[in-house]
């Protein structure tokens, strides 16, 4: 490793939070805040004091965190131009919140001088030397964030390193250079840095990028090539617009392909598990292209691919998915070959000869299925349950006789009345039970559960988690091939199962009885494990 420091500065829980559809309570934030130190985090940027209740509060519990690594820092702005910093509200905030570390704003491109502050260039130098020598005299370290600096630096780049010295002059421990509106190319950033690091004599430095050009994480590393010693960002690159520079994939790539020592192994390997605990907090859809972290990072479906990955995974992987907390993934499709089949078969606990014919019987019932619209890359369950069919590891544990479902609707202002009857027989005993939902499908659940729990006790753990219906063909309107996506879970594991029909009412069934099928098999192989000893 290059002996060379970088420091990680995280700003999720404030550039972050600017992001669409995105909010964090205080709650979320302190534990957001804990995490991040698990990962090795060097700063935690934890807000705005004095701009909202929510980081005036989370500043206030903060001081409680038992924090190994990382230092809270507090972000404000430049004190006003008709205020001294210690008649200024924000700065006093800042000191207020306690924090080792805080950051400052200030102007560094002439055209917001003018046309924002209304002010004189030469006044907002000495606002800005004024905030940063106040602080620097009460707090431990104070960073100089200067915002627009490139936009600035193109246009008048005599006043941008004006505002920079002005900062380092007052005793600002970093002069983080910030490309605000995303819009600065790697060749560009590349050029500036070096000129301000020739003029300012090597000052220390940092980077805050954007990435409204989809290059925010290119423009730091090219940054961090020439000498900056602090990267800003947000995990998963959450932020306003298009989002901050993504630290999961900063930190891996500074670690792993440029050499520099950011964090240590361990840390690095909670990076999947820490991006994903943040993200659940968000309550977006997953985030499964993400590189590094996404869970399709390193899924593999072309069936030349997965076999070459058994082999070597170098082949087409370009780290190790563990190093970072991932895993490898191997999709089944209509693009597999035996390979996938042997490979997803392995995870999911059934060793297959490959000299077996039934793999590629297994695998030309996938394609068949997959031809009619099924599709298992969410549907691990439905695919097991294929593989220990044609495997003849498969035992029916009941048959439908009947099933009657009734929707009413007796008014406009009145919701509709879904009521399921189904007839079902197992080891030769009929049961006959009715169930009402929230809606045709939930009423055919609750019915077969209903009848079945009776014989299995245990289908009563086992809660829908997720309904997703995708039209599969378009051509035909209403009458249209869907798919019907389920997740279930029984409180100690969940699967996926699929079912495809032109009835949004059949292929719902097929998905629900695999659904318990896959339940009472795992439950039947628990039990014969346990009786083995």
């Amino acid at each position: 490793m290059i002996e060379k420091v970088v420091k990680i500065y995280d700003v999720t829980l404030r550039d972050g939070t600017q992001g669409e559809n995105i909010a964090f309570s205080i709650q979320d934030k302190l534990r957001i805040a804990s995490k991040l130190d698990e990962l090795g985090i060097h700063y935690i940027e934890g807000g705005w004091p004095g701009s909202n209740e929510r980081d005036e509060g989370f500043f206030k519990e903060a001081k409680k965190l038992r924090l190994n690594k990382s230092k809270i820092a507090a972000f404000g702005s430049t004190r006003r131009v008709d205020k001294k910093c210690d008649e200024d509200g924000n700065i006093q905030s800042l000191l207020d919140s306690e924090t080792p570390v805080v950051t400052i704003v200030g102007k560094s491109w002439d055209f917001h001088v003018k046309e924002a502050l209304k002010i004189s260039l030469e006044e907002n130098l000495g606002i800005i030397h004024d905030s940063i020598s106040y602080l620097k005299k009460r707090v431990d370290e104070v960073f100089f964030d200067a915002e627009h600096f490139f936009d600035g630096y193109k246009r008048n780049p005599e006043y941008a390193l004006k505002a920079l010295k002005a900062a380092f002059d007052a005793g600002a421990d970093s002069l983080v250079l910030c490309d605000t509106n995303g819009g600065t190319l790697p060749w560009e950033i590349e050029s500036i840095l070096r000129e301000v690091i020739s003029k300012l004599q090597n000052p220390p430095l940092g980077i805050h990028t954007h990435n409204d050009g989809e290059v925010g994480v290119a423009n730091t590393l090219y940054a961090v090539r020439l000498g900056v010693g602090q990267v800003q960002g947000t995990m998963n690159g959450y932020g306003e617009r298009c989002g901050n520079a993504n630290l999961c994939s900063i930190i891996p790539n500074l670690k792993l392909k440029l050499g520099i020592n950011c964090i240590d192994d361990d840390e690095l390997r909670k990076l999947y598990e820490v991006s994903h605990f943040i993200h659940e907090l968000t309550n977006l859809p997953p985030i499964k292209k993400l590189p590094f972290i996404g869970e399709s990072a390193f899924a593999h479906k072309g069936g030349l691919h997965v076999s070459a990955v058994m082999k070597k995974s170098e082949t087409y992987e370009h780290i190790n998915p563990e190093i970072v907390g991932n895993r490898r993934r191997v999709l089944v499709s209509d693009l597999s070959g035996k390979s996938n089949i042997i490979y997803k078969a392995k995870e999911l606990g059934i060793d297959l000869d490959p000299s077996d014919k039934k793999v590629q019987k297994i695998l030309n019932e996938l394609k068949k299925l997959e031809n009619q619209g099924y599709e298992f890359e969410g549907a691990d369950a439905s695919f097991e349950l294929l593989i220990r069919k044609t495997l003849g590891q498969y035992r029916k544990h009941f048959e439908l006789k009947g099933a009657t479902i009734i929707v009413e609707k007796h008014r406009d202002d009145e919701e509709p009345i879904s009521e399921a009857t189904v007839i079902v027989e197992v080891d030769g005993v009929l049961e006959h039970t009715a169930a009402s939902g929230n809606g045709p499908v939930n009423a055919l659940d609750n019915a077969l559960r209903k009848a079945l729990e009776k014989f299995y006790p245990a289908l009563k753990e086992v809660k829908l988690k997720d309904y997703r219906v995708r039209v599969v063909s378009t051509g035909k309107g209403t009458d249209a091939v869907v798919r019907v996506l389920i997740e279930s879970g029984d409180g100690e594991n969940d699967w996926g199962t699929v079912g495809v029909s032109e009835n949004i009412v059949e292929a719902s069934w097929k998905a629900l009885v695999d659904s318990i099928d896959y339940k009472l098999l795992k439950d039947e192989a628990k039990r014969a494990a346990k009786a083995r000893g």
